[in-house]
């Protein structure tokens, strides 16, 4: 088995500042812990980097680091921290991100913002200059929010767009899941008729605060096999986030990147997917890695 890894995060609070880090998170995730959480049973893996939030001035010091590091990591392509609502700022710094080998894409983490943010007439000029430099684009947003993505995809047709963790669904936990919720789903299947749109098959066990069941995140997975079809379904580890977990004193678990793994090749074989395009071809494809 193969594995690129289309969600890594890694991060060291003694090189850059990230405001939003606490509990177990709030320490070093970087070439040794990662080691420490290699996917068990693996004959080749390599991951693409996706922006861990540090403080929007050290942007582009994120990516210097991460590029730097990159061959103790596996790390072969980095989705590069940016605000693309910034005018002319906005289309300098994609330029400078371009000019680096190892950026492949842009994120603008939208979770967080306002409603209909990725709608504004600034945003859709910075997702224009990402077409224009070859780039792609990560949504991440919460289920609420999928309706923004759909609507960005059909304003943007030429920007190639992946849904980071499946939009963040509600999935519940181990002993009291949930079943995917209709809204999610009709903005999920809105999504998918946008033929550049992918979806990452991650952040579930986070989701489900690190109380998961493979069995409870079937429905979801299966989900966004309908709507996109196996070759638009990327693998990501999100890890270090989902690897935190515990009822009681949340802790992290250097084995839950190995064990979503697992769940996601299970899965797949299970449904008669190509494990294979799920954990590799289409992450590669998506990036340009291939």
């Amino acid at each position: 088995m193969r594995v690129l890894d289309s969600h890594l995060h890694l991060w060291d609070p003694s090189r850059l500042d990230y405001e939003w880090l606490d509990g177990a998170l709030a320490r070093r995730f970087a070439d040794a812990e990662l080691a420490q959480a290699a996917i068990d049973g693996t004959e080749r893996t390599a991951a693409v980097f996706v922006q861990a939030e540090c403080v929007e001035a050290q942007f582009l010091d994120e990516v210097r680091w991460v590029a730097e590091s990159a061959p103790r990591t596996g790390v072969v392509g980095i989705v590069a921290g940016a605000r693309l609502d910034r005018g002319a700022a906005t289309s300098a710094q994609v330029a400078v991100l371009a000019g680096i080998a190892e950026v492949v894409g842009v994120r603008h983490n939208l979770q967080d913002e306002p409603d209909g943010t990725a709608l504004s007439p600034a945003f859709l000029d910075g997702a224009a200059a990402l077409v224009g430099h070859g780039l792609r684009f990560d949504a991440c947003v919460r289920a609420h929010q999928l309706s923004d993505v759909s609507a960005l995809a059909g304003a943007v047709p030429e920007l190639p767009i992946v849904l980071d963790h499946l939009g963040k669904p509600a999935v519940g936990t181990a002993s009291e899941p949930l079943r995917p919720a209709a809204a999610w789903r009709r903005d999920l299947r809105e999504l998918a008729e946008h033929p550049q749109a992918c979806v990452k098959l991650s952040g579930l066990p986070a989701e489900a605060g690190g109380q998961w069941s493979a069995a409870q995140l079937h429905p979801f997975l299966d989900e966004a096999a309908e709507a996109f079809g196996a070759d638009r379904l990327l693998w990501g580890s999100d890890w270090p986030v989902s690897a935190v977990g515990g009822e009681l004193s949340p802790c992290y678990r250097s084995d839950s990147r190995s064990a979503w793994a697992r769940a996601v090749a299970d899965w797949a074989v299970q449904r008669g997917i190509d494990a294979d395009a799920v954990l590799w071809r289409n992450a590669a494809r998506f990036y340009g890695l291939a």
